[in-house]
């Protein structure tokens, strides 16, 4: 499903502002009936356009006031040493994104920590559980803008 019609991106950009509403709903939005809308977004389902559908929350209110991007340099590039780095991340709950990088870093993480303490003893445990050349540390004091919607065109081209 390389190329989605106006029709498909305009569900889809209707599910990443508000996944909660109704097929019907929806349906009124892009100009269909709800038999054939409900199908479409069955058929963005299952060829991974739509990858699920999640309630968003406030990470402050949930304990989670500190969050951190570590930049980090690997020892070597190998194939076991980047099989171990992914276990090691995919096992910390705390470290929400891994993004392999071009440039100084190899590897961008984003982290959500209640505090500095917390932080320290992450860093700790991820330190100790994969070999890194360097590990830089950078402290978000406020997030001015945050989004998971992407900027899908719905203009009819």
């Amino acid at each position: 499903m390389d190329d989605l019609d106006l029709i498909d991106r305009k569900i889809v950009a209707a599910l990443m502002r508000d996944a909660t509403q109704p097929v019907a709903q929806i349906a009124d939005q892009v100009g269909l009936s709800q038999t054939p809308c409900w199908k479409r977004i069955q058929k963005l389902e299952s060829a991974g356009v739509l990858t699920g559908r999640v309630a968003l929350a406030d990470p402050g209110k949930l304990g989670f006031g500190l969050t951190v991007f570590i930049g980090i340099e690997a020892p070597d590039h190998s194939a076991e040493w980047r099989e171990t780095f992914a276990k090691a991340t995919d096992s910390f709950p705390e470290i929400m994104e891994v993004y392999r990088m071009a440039g100084e870093m190899d590897y961008l993480l984003r982290v959500s920590v209640p505090d500095m303490t917390f932080f320290d003893a992450l860093y700790k445990r991820l330190t100790d559980a994969v070999p890194i050349r360097n590990l830089t540390s950078h402290f978000a004091m406020e997030r001015m803008k945050y989004s998971t919607a992407y900027p899908v065109d719905t203009r009819n081209r």
